[in-house]
C-alpha cells in the first residue's frame, strides 16, 4: 500500500497565516509520506520548502494565484493507478465534473486531483472512468467561488484494486474524518462509496 498527502489552496501569507495546528500535527507526526501532492495557490516559498521536506516524492502545480515557476500538470503512476494533478481553474463553475473528467481524459490519466473550489469532494467522472479528488484548502481560506472554509486535507492509501481517501477537516475546535472507498470496475472505471 502506497500512502500519498494530498494537499493545497493554503494562500499563505496572502490569505492566512498558518497552517491550522490540528492539521499539520496530523500530517507531521505520519511521515514519511510515500508521495505528496500540491494542487496549487501555495503562494509563497516557504510552504515549497515545508511541502519538499515531507517526502522524497513531491508534485507540485501552479495555482492561479501562484507566481512560482511550477509546471501547470503533474502525471504520475502509483500502484498501476495513473493519476493527474491540475488546480482545476480556468472554468467555471469551479469543481465542474464535466470539465474536470475532460481534464482528467486530456492527460490520459484514470486519477485526477484538483484544487481550486477549497471544499474537499470525491466524485466518479462523467464517464464514469475517472475518480476525481479535491483536498479542499489546507488552510481553509476563502476563495472566488467560496469554498467550505474549513480547513482540509485528503489522504490517499493506494492498492492495485482500490484507494482509500480519507478527508481530515477542521470544524471549530474539532478534527472531523470521513472515509470514501474507490474501487476500479470489471470495464476500467471507478465506483465511490463513503465508509465513514
Amino acid at each position: 500500500m502506497v500512502r500519498v498527502l494530498v494537499i493545497g489552496d493554503t494562500h499563505i501569507p496572502d490569505r492566512a497565516n498558518d497552517i491550522p495546528r490540528a492539521l499539520k500535527e496530523v500530517i507531521d507526526s505520519s511521515m514519511p509520506w510515500d508521495a505528496v501532492v500540491f494542487t496549487g495557490d501555495l503562494t509563497s516559498e516557504s510552504i515549497l520548502k515545508w511541502i519538499r521536506s515531507l517526502s522524497n516524492r513531491v508534485y507540485v502545480v501552479r495555482g492561479n494565484m501562484d507566481y512560482l515557476p511550477l509546471p501547470k500538470t503533474a502525471i504520475f503512476e502509483v500502484e498501476k493507478c495513473t493519476i493527474g494533478v491540475h488546480h482545476g481553474d480556468g472554468f467555471y463553475p469551479r469543481g465542474d465534473v464535466v470539465r474536470l473528467t475532460k481534464i482528467a481524459h486530456s492527460l490520459g490519466v484514470s486519477v485526477l486531483i484538483s484544487g481550486h473550489t477549497h471544499a474537499d469532494f470525491v466524485k466518479v467522472g462523467s464517464t464514469g472512468k475517472e475518480l476525481l479528488i479535491n483536498p479542499g484548502s489546507l488552510t481553509g481560506v476563502w476563495g472566488g467561488g467560496g469554498g467550505s472554509y474549513m480547513p482540509s486535507f485528503v489522504v490517499l492509501e493506494i492498492t492495485r484494486e482500490t484507494i482509500y481517501i480519507t478527508t481530515y477537516r477542521a470544524e471549530g475546535v474539532y478534527l472531523k474524518k470521513s472515509v470514501h472507498r474507490a474501487t476500479r470496475t470489471s470495464n476500467g472505471g471507478w465506483t465511490a462509496e463513503k465508509l465513514a
